[in-house]
């Protein structure tokens, strides 16, 4: 849990001095009314009291009362409003921190985890610091006051009252070794329900249309029953401190009494007796007040297991770097007038993070800029980890990959990823309009500076009230349009209430897959880059829809390199080159006529497509 606290910011640090204030006065003010009573009743018993006297002490414990109370409101105030700005910048360092990672880094972490831990996990944080932070605090103050308003009465008390609170603490220290496992296994327990749960509602078309909503309950109920099962567990155990801490309070009460009532009896007069019972009285009030205060611990060692286990997993996210370190290379002028960039790929070859299996295997070739280069070939024979590896989503394991005859691990990784469009298979929509997800994302300059494609140089935020309004902006509009027409996505645009500002849902949920596809191509195609990557983008579109979509294309793609993936000969039949991968390895390369005749793979893929007469 301590390693959370140097992400604390001096505001946070701030807010924590003014909470410990505030907690000191209101322990010293609820210390002071036990005092006052003593005095009361000393008045009473000794006939002294007048009712000038019992007012003026009443008013003295009025007050005291009510800045009691002020005080707590107060400290609750600064106390939340630290935990809230905390866990708000917690988040955010978090939200940040996984911006940086690369795939590798999210698939080791797993999305579910990575939302848990950046939500539950977070708000355990937050309790802790709003609620335990303080009971830290409180401990400690009313413990020391507590201590010196006792140490003037007898010794007796003073070692029964400390033998009690020996006894309270061994027993919470026990309860938390055999509970903090527990809690430490319910935040995996929490990431396979949030793991269960997301399958579930991303794979509903597939699981109704498969009758399967029984397996998955029964998936859903086993990982909900473990959670349950761990928690109440854990529970039982933390709750055996209240009654722990009630039976401590009782006997330490009788035991006060019990060696109170010695002196007393030996008393040799009854103003002397008397003097013995206010102080066992005010004693008992004192040491009863201090138990409490230790006994709050139980609050803080029941949050404490839970805040430490999330505490442990946030740091690890904000301890993890990316695999993924760009270099320092912005380009120059002459990058910036240039327009198309050069691919090269020298023996490389590459394998996912964690398996022994090899993806790619000494794979070279290189596109030139103006040329469309098709990559085909069955199914898991490298053709996405291949063109992964242009925009750095992962890093070959060896050899070079060069954009422009530049290494892409020099390159800083915002300069390489503006130079290229990454339009994948799955079209991955945000919720907001159609333009501002056409116009979503940032091109980032070289050394010149920043611009996005407009020339703007900020980004278009998915929401659909964020970023530069396409209406107010002619020039902008014009080039969302453009890029649309080219995609083939006007018909339907225009049929969506609002055109531009058309809602798209969620993961463009409330569109069909061909039109997420052609929207996701015209993001591409707004961004006006230097290369094009097509990773099988085109497979939800009908064959003429994919013919009209790629000679609009090839005319607007004067000198830029595009770099197509298909599973269709269709496709990429008329490309420049066309690189035939089989295993990771290149197994043919070049024109759709030579690969017919000179390779087995290729003509094997192409036959059971299209018939003899279409091939020709």
């Amino acid at each position: 849990m301590k390693t959370m606290l140097k992400y604390m910011r001096a505001a946070h640090w701030r807010l924590f001095a003014l909470t410990a204030l505030f907690m000191f006065i209101q322990t010293w003010l609820d210390l002071k009314l036990p005092d006052y009573m003593s005095d009361i009743t000393e008045l009473v018993q000794t006939g002294k009291a007048t009712t000038g006297a019992l007012l003026h002490l009443g008013a003295y414990m009025l007050l005291c009362a009510v800045g009691t109370t002020l005080m707590a409101i107060t400290s609750n105030y600064t106390s939340a409003r630290m935990a809230a700005s905390f866990s708000r910048d917690l988040r955010s360092s978090i939200f940040h921190k996984v911006q940086t990672f690369s795939k590798e880094e999210i698939d080791r972490f797993s999305t579910a985890s990575l939302i848990t831990r950046s939500t539950n996990d977070v708000v355990q944080i937050q309790n802790f610091v709003s609620r335990g932070l303080r009971m830290l605090v409180r401990v400690p103050i009313i413990v020391g006051l507590a201590l010196v308003k006792i140490s003037t009465r007898y010794w007796q008390w003073t070692a029964v009252t400390g033998l009690t609170v020996l006894l309270v603490l061994s027993v919470i220290v026990i309860l938390i070794k055999y509970a903090h496992p527990r809690f430490r296994r319910m935040q995996r327990l929490t990431d396979e329900v949030n793991r269960t749960m997301q399958e579930n509602m991303t794979g509903m078309r597939v699981i109704r249309a498969y009758n399967a909503e029984e397996y998955q309950m029964n998936a859903f109920e086993t990982a909900n029953f473990n959670l349950m099962d761990n928690e109440r567990k854990a529970r039982s155990v933390m709750l055996l401190m209240p009654s722990t801490n009630q039976f401590a309070n009782n006997a330490l009460t009788v035991a006060i009494y019990c060696i109170g009532a010695y002196p007393i009896m030996k008393a040799g007069s009854p103003g002397e007796q008397l003097l013995i019972f206010t102080d066992m009285v005010v004693f008992s009030t004192y040491a009863s007040k201090m138990l409490m205060g230790v006994s709050s611990l139980e609050m803080i060692f029941n949050m404490l297991p839970r805040a430490s286990t999330s505490a442990e997993r946030i740091a690890e996210i904000l301890n993890t770097d990316s695999t993924i370190v760009g270099g320092g290379y912005r380009g120059t002028e002459a990058d910036a007038d240039r327009k198309g960039g050069s691919i090269e790929f020298r023996n490389v070859s590459f394998s996912y993070p964690g398996t022994a299996a090899t993806a790619l295997k000494d794979v070279s070739f290189r596109a030139d800029s103006g040329e469309t280069i098709g990559i085909i070939g069955s199914t898991a024979s490298g053709k996405t980890s291949l063109v992964s590896l242009i925009p750095r989503l992962y890093d070959a394991t060896e050899g070079e990959v060069l954009v422009d005859g530049k290494n892409v691990r020099d390159y800083d990784t915002d300069v390489l990823r503006s130079k290229l469009s990454y339009v994948t298979q799955g079209a991955v929509l945000f919720t907001g309009t159609v333009a501002s997800n056409v116009s979503y994302g940032k091109k980032t300059g070289f050394s010149a500076g920043a611009s996005d494609a407009g020339g703007t140089g900020t980004a278009s935020a998915a929401g659909p009230a964020s970023g530069t309004d396409a209406a107010e902006d002619p020039e902008k509009t014009r080039r969302i349009w453009n890029a649309i027409d080219i995609a083939q996505a006007r018909e339907f645009v225009e049929k969506m209430g609002g055109k531009l500002k058309g809602v798209v849902n969620r993961g463009g949920s409330n569109i069909s897959g061909g039109q997420k596809q052609r929207l996701a191509i015209a993001r591409g195609v707004y961004r006006d880059p230097e290369i094009y990557i097509f990773d099988d983008a085109f497979s939800a579109l009908d064959y003429k829809t994919d013919r009209t979509l790629r000679e609009a294309l090839k005319d607007n793609f004067e000198g830029a390199t595009v770099l197509i993936v298909a599973s269709r000969i269709a496709t990429i039949r008329n490309a420049d080159r066309i690189i035939v991968l089989d295993g990771g390895s290149i197994v043919g390369e070049g024109s759709h006529e030579e690969l017919m005749k000179n390779c087995n793979v290729y003509r094997e893929i192409a036959y059971t497509q299209l018939s003899e007469e279409e091939l020709k």
